[in-house]
């Protein structure tokens, strides 16, 4: 890998790991153009994406480092400084519950699952195509049947448990973590901009965690030798995510997500044409 492909690859990640279009999907149809997967070892791949993960982790926290204080510091005051009731509880400390709540899914399903997401079925293109397509379905009917009324303050304890698991369906590779809280959100009556704000947020212990571990995990199988690169591709990956975010939370406060849907479709559809042509191995 050289500096430039791994300029691409870092672009390619901070814009898409927060678009609900799918990081994992865009970063393997990448890596595959470029040769850069190998069979042989498939875990460098694995530990690429770990480390200019990294980069995406730290956009999100710096984008959101004022709501985050907030909600860390009322949570800690109403909970554990002086215990009050839940009801009386302001906004960020109700956040800061259904944050908590809202992970749990996705760390006991993926604890469960853990094998299955890191084993071949993280860079099948065939999952990744039909995950795509089928997800931007499931977005479609939620932008037609959602009421669109509830703000982040309207958020229950109950919605954030259900948008929760439906963190965890991004698991799948294809799925994309902010298109399916975001398709959970809009099911459950959320505007379109506060159910990617509550997306966002949400994802931040997930990715931490998730983020650190696979780091941690992939440290043996870096090649130190492109230091240079990966330190680069990381730093393209927190500007572009940054941008990628404040883009979506301006963009969905005055249209729809149809653009992604037709986007992750159009996309799902070529991948498997190249599959089928055999251009491209799964």
């Amino acid at each position: 890998m050289n500096l430039i492909e791994a300029i691409i690859l870092g672009i390619i990640q901070g814009l898409t790991e927060f678009l609900p279009i799918s990081s994992t999907g865009h970063l393997t149809l990448a890596g595959k153009f470029m040769g850069l997967i190998s069979d042989k070892n498939p875990e460098q791949w694995t530990s690429f994406m770990a480390v200019i993960q990294l980069g995406t982790m730290l956009s999100i926290l710096i984008y959101f480092w004022k709501d985050l204080w907030n909600i860390l510091t009322e949570f800690l005051k109403q909970n554990v400084q002086r215990r009050i009731k839940y009801s009386e509880q302001s906004t960020n400390s109700k956040l800061g519950w259904m944050i908590i709540l809202g992970t749990i899914p996705i760390v006991v399903i993926g604890l469960l699952f853990k094998d299955m997401i890191e084993g071949a079925l993280t860079k099948n293109l065939y999952v990744i195509s039909i995950s795509l397509i089928v997800l931007a379905i499931i977005l479609a009917f939620a932008e037609k049947t959602a009421k669109f009324k509830k703000n982040i303050e309207d958020i229950t304890v109950l919605d954030s448990v259900l948008i929760g698991f439906a963190q965890a369906v991004a698991l799948i590779p294809g799925s994309s973590r902010s298109g399916t809280t975001i398709t959970g959100g809009l099911f459950l009556g959320l505007k379109r901009d506060v159910a990617a704000r509550f997306s966002f947020l949400l994802s931040v212990p997930a990715v931490l965690a998730s983020g650190l571990l696979q780091l941690v995990e992939s440290l043996k199988y870096i090649n130190y030798d492109l230091t240079v690169n990966l330190i680069s591709a990381t730093l393209v990956s927190a500007v572009c995510g940054y941008l990628a975010i404040d883009f979506l939370l301006k963009f969905l406060k005055k249209n729809s997500t149809f653009a992604f849907i037709f986007y992750r479709i159009a996309l799902g559809v070529l991948i498997l044409v190249l599959l089928y042509s055999n251009i491209i191995n799964p």
